[in-house]
C-alpha cells in the first residue's frame, strides 16, 4: 500500500504557518504518544529555527506507558516534552508552568528593554486528528472566543485566551508530501490521522495484525483467540461479520479491528519503538 498525500490546502497550511511563526514567542508541538516520531511533522523543525518549543504527547492513556517513560527519557535530552491526556485532563496541569519557563527570558529581555508588557503569543502546531481541538477546549474551559484582532489571523485561524498571560493561535493540521518510510504511512493510517478513505481498509488491516502479532501477540485475546497469529477472517468469524452463502464480510473485520485499536479496546499499544521488541519492566 502505497500512501501519499499533499492536496493543495496542505501547501498553503505549510506557507500559512511560516508566516505566522514570526508574531509567536513559543510554539506547542502536539504529537501521538502511540508514535513519538512518526506522528511529528519533519518539516517543522526547519520552519520553526530557533523559537522555542513545548513537545506535547497526547493520547499517553491510549499509548503503552512503559514506552512513554522511555521515550520521554529520549526527547528530553533534546527539548522539554510532556505527555498527557486531553480527553481525560490528565497531565494537562503541567502545559503553563512549561510554557512559562519556555519564556521567561524572552520576556526579561523585552522588559529590560523597556518594551510594555503584553500578553505571551502561542501557536499550536500538528498533524490532522492529533487531539488540538480537545486540549484548546481543556485549556480554555471550552470558552473559545477570539481575543481580538492580531497580526497573522486570517479565516480559520483565530487567538484564543487561554490563561490570563497567554493568547494561543490555532492553526489547521499540516502533513508532509511523503514518506521515506512507508511505514510511517501505515502507523499514522492505523491510528486515524489519515482518512479512510484514501488507502485499502483490508490492506492496512491485514497489516496491522502482522505488526501486533510481532509487538503485541496477546492482543488476539480480545477476540478470543489466544495468541496466535490473526487474521481478518477470524475476527469477521468471531465477531459474525458474514455475507450471503456464509462467506466472512472481511471489510466489516477490517473495521472492527481499526475502530478498535484507535479506541484502545485491544490495550495500550505504542507503535515507535526505540529498538525491537517490547521495553524492559
Amino acid at each position: 500500500m502505497n500512501i501519499q498525500w499533499y492536496p493543495g490546502h496542505m501547501a498553503k497550511t505549510k506557507r500559512l504557518l511560516a508566516e505566522q511563526l514570526r508574531w509567536v514567542d513559543v510554539v506547542i508541538e502536539l504529537g501521538d504518544a502511540r508514535l513519538p516520531v512518526s506522528s511529528r511533522n519533519p518539516l517543522l523543525p526547519q520552519l520553526l529555527g530557533s523559537k522555542s518549543k513545548l513537545l506535547i504527547l497526547n493520547k499517553s492513556d491510549l499509548a503503552d506507558p512503559l514506552w512513554t517513560n522511555r521515550w520521554l527519557t529520549e526527547l528530553r535530552k533534546v527539548s522539554p516534552v510532556i505527555a498527557l491526556s486531553a480527553t481525560r485532563g490528565e497531565g494537562v496541569s503541567q502545559i503553563m508552568p512549561n510554557l512559562n519557563r519556555l519564556v521567561t527570558a524572552k520576556m526579561d529581555s523585552l522588559k529590560a528593554k523597556g518594551v510594555r508588557s503584553r500578553t505571551i503569543r502561542v501557536m499550536v502546531a500538528g498533524i490532522p486528528n492529533i487531539g488540538k481541538s480537545t486540549l484548546i477546549n481543556q485549556l480554555t474551559g471550552g470558552a473559545q472566543a477570539k481575543t481580538g484582532n492580531k497580526p497573522g489571523v486570517t479565516r480559520g485561524n483565530q487567538w484564543i485566551r487561554i490563561h490570563d498571560r497567554f493568547d494561543l493561535l490555532d492553526t489547521p493540521g499540516l502533513l508532509w508530501p511523503k514518506f521515506d518510510d512507508q511505514e510511517v504511512g501505515y502507523k499514522l493510517a492505523a491510528v486515524g490521522s489519515i482518512s479512510d478513505d484514501i488507502f485499502d481498509l483490508q490492506e492496512l488491516s491485514a497489516w496491522l495484525l502482522d505488526w501486533l502479532y510481532l509487538h503485541y501477540p496477546q492482543t488476539g485475546q480480545r477476540y478470543n483467540l489466544g495468541i496466535e497469529k490473526i487474521t481478518l477472517e477470524a475476527i469477521g468469524r468471531a465477531r459474525g461479520c458474514l455475507l450471503q452463502g456464509g462467506r466472512i464480510d472481511t471489510l466489516k473485520a477490517a473495521q472492527i479491528l481499526l475502530r478498535e485499536f484507535r479506541q484502545g479496546n485491544l490495550g495500550r499499544i505504542t507503535m515507535d519503538l526505540l529498538e525491537p521488541g517490547l521495553p524492559d519492566n
